[in-house]
């Protein structure tokens, strides 16, 4: 019997059954609207993430030979989601991980000297792209009455598919919040205080395997199955490329792309702009730590070129547009549309393309495009000790970008046969809690190698570029 994974991403939900091999057996997926009401703004419905999650999975579940043994969770992390503990009904669009409405937060926080105690805690820093900014903001700015339930996507969901039964999420998107504190394994009564969040509504802590609730079949298509696996994407995808041993590293190019390199169960403490995050925790309530590099926009500058410029017509096409010419003739662009991530942390930097001339194509900006992407990843790369990257993602089947990434790290890139992972992730940890899979060493034995990306000349002077229209693109807002 397989494992039904459920990848709620930022733009859509994917649903997988895994087979006991590592196999992908079934597939389906289903978009959901994006909302942008104000510049900067990003929203999500909650009713839509859920109607688009019963699609993908209905999909899945109709091309399966057998009906699933357990299911596995993965998403979209750091998103605020409020909604009615009776009803599940949501009375606000969420706040996405993207927005950027909680600088003037952050900035009023920092001011008044408190970062370096919340970074001290959570492993983060004070940056819009957290949860915890996003409900001081809606605290202050459009408050919700009653006492409504307040979770990541995460709990939002396991909240829809136990029919209410359960309020729950796992280390690893608790430690993105800006209100769990990455020592002692808990909610933090004094972050809670310091932005506002009434501790009794946030959900109970629960490991990353194990039984964690069970899906009401009056809720869930009819099947009354253990969600037995729980993770943020980013930690799933660590997970799904098998990075179980201290040093272990896997980019995952999708609308961002996120660096995460295994820290084994020791706290590390970056000086280059890096996150601490908790990777997972097991059922004995061990955890394993990770540092990452989160980089807002890469996939998503793709999508633009398609939908905002309509330039390309796929972001498949985006490979073959950017191999019609040599180089990008000179032009870069700094893909700041929400801001910068790691390691320059600028939530007021903008999108910017330099270098135009009469002889610049549509082609130029899309290779510009890719570069920025390994560039980007270069930045945040650079910062710690890998010999090898595992690359996962939509973004990785273009091996055009695998190559430039190679060239620019002068290290290998290797990508897995299965490059879905995030969703992969969910099903190894949920099938890790129902005995599908007795360890993670029998885990590593489902990895397979798709294809190897071995360094070329790297661009030095193209590099160059980058750093210098890196910093013209900073503090524009």
């Amino acid at each position: 019997m397989g494992v039904l994974a459920i990848d709620a991403g930022t733009t859509g939900v994917t649903a997988l059954v895994v087979t006991e091999d590592g196999r992908i057996e079934a597939r389906g997926y289903a978009e959901f609207a994006q909302h942008f009401p104000e510049p900067g703004w990003v929203e999500h419905a909650p009713e839509d993430i859920w109607q688009a999650t019963l699609a993908a999975c209905q999909t899945a579940l109709d091309q399966a030979s057998t009906p699933p043994r357990c299911v596995g969770l993965t998403n979209q992390r750091e998103t605020a989601v409020l909604w009615d503990r009776r009803s599940l009904a949501a009375p606000r669009r969420a706040v996405v991980w993207q927005d950027r409405r909680s600088s003037g937060v952050c900035a009023r926080l920092r001011e008044a000297g408190h970062e370096p105690r919340v970074t001290e805690l959570t492993g983060l820093r004070l940056d819009p792209y957290f949860t915890g900014t996003k409900l001081t903001w809606l605290a202050e700015n459009d408050p919700v009455p009653g006492n409504p339930a307040i979770g990541t996507v995460d709990s939002y969901l396991v909240a829809r598919l136990t029919g209410g039964a359960r309020h729950v999420t796992d280390p690893s998107n608790a430690s993105r919040t800006l209100l769990y504190d990455i020592v002692a394994g808990t909610w933090s009564e004094e972050l809670c205080d310091l932005f506002g969040v009434p501790m009794d509504a946030l959900p109970e802590l629960v490991p990353n395997w194990g039984e964690i609730g069970r899906t009401d079949p009056d809720a869930f298509l009819g099947l009354d199955l253990p969600i037995s696996g729980l993770a943020g994407d980013q930690q799933a995808a660590l997970f799904g490329q098998t990075c179980f041993s201290p040093g272990d590293v896997k980019c995952t190019y999708g609308t961002g792309s996120f660096i995460l390199v295994n820290t084994g169960d020791q706290i590390t403490r970056s000086d280059a702009g890096l996150l601490t995050t908790v990777a997972w925790q097991d059922p004995a309530g061990t955890r394993t730590y990770a540092l990452e590099g989160a980089i807002f926009v890469t996939g998503a500058a793709v999508q633009w070129l398609r939908d905002g410029l309509g330039i390309l017509d796929t972001a498949a096409e985006s490979e073959a547009v950017a191999r019609s010419v040599p180089d990008s003739g000179g032009v870069v662009f700094v893909p700041a549309l929400t801001g910068l991530g790691a390691p320059h942390w600028d939530p007021e930097a903008r999108g910017t393309i330099l270098g135009l001339t009469r002889g610049t194509t549509r082609a130029h900006l899309v290779r510009a495009t890719l570069e920025a992407i390994a560039f980007e990843v270069r930045d945040i790369v650079e910062t710690m000790e890998v010999t090898v990257l595992k690359a996962d993602g939509g973004g990785s089947a273009n091996d055009l970008l695998m190559q430039l990434q190679a060239d620019q790290l002068g290290i290998p890139v290797e990508r897995p046969v299965i490059q879905e992972t995030t969703a992969l992730g969910a099903a190894f940890l949920a099938g890790l809690g129902t005995g599908v899979w007795s360890s993670v060493e029998e885990l590593r034995k489902t990895w397979h190698l798709d294809r190897r990306f071995d360094p070329g000349q790297g661009d030095g002077a193209a590099y160059d570029r980058w750093q210098r229209a890196v910093e013209r693109s900073r503090a524009w807002a």
